[in-house]
């Protein structure tokens, strides 16, 4: 396990993410608005956070739903994961949509999200004329069946 130092700022008042158990993965990030936003079935909202971070090179973050909002009221994100690139300075936004058929109000200082902190790998591209064959080979959507 890492341990990355990540430089932020905050211009909420609420406490920054965190993790909610030792072995936890994700931080909960919380909504900083100044008035509730009531989300209505299948609409979507950019939901502000107030929190800016600068993350070292080689790392990324990723922001995705939390289980419990998805769960029982049917709110996700609509990119997810969402990610966040090293170089970027702006604040940190969540785009979360209602999937459910009841309104869902946004309070300030809910938890919107899960925050990820990881490394990623860059990609050299190697063409080639044909790829090597595995057992599998062009199979995919349900071409294992149900087992």
């Amino acid at each position: 396990m890492d341990n990355v130092k990540v430089k932020i700022v905050s211009s909420s008042h609420h406490r920054l993410p965190a993790y909610g158990t030792p072995s936890a993965a994700g931080m909960d990030v919380r909504a900083s608005i100044d008035k509730p936003i009531v989300l209505e079935p299948m609409q979507r909202v950019l939901v502000p956070t107030g929190l800016r971070i600068e993350l070292p090179a080689g790392y990324e973050c990723q922001l995705r739903p939390r289980s419990g909002l998805a769960l029982k009221h049917g709110i996700t994100l609509v990119n997810t994961p969402g990610t966040i690139d090293a170089d970027y300075r702006g604040e940190i936004g969540v785009i979360l949509i209602n999937l459910s058929s009841e309104p869902f109000v946004i309070n300030d200082g809910e938890r919107i999200c899960q925050m990820v902190v990881t490394r990623y790998s860059t990609v050299e591209w190697q063409t080639v004329d044909e790829l090597g064959q595995t057992e599998r080979g062009e199979g995919g959507f349900g071409h294992t069946g149900v087992k």
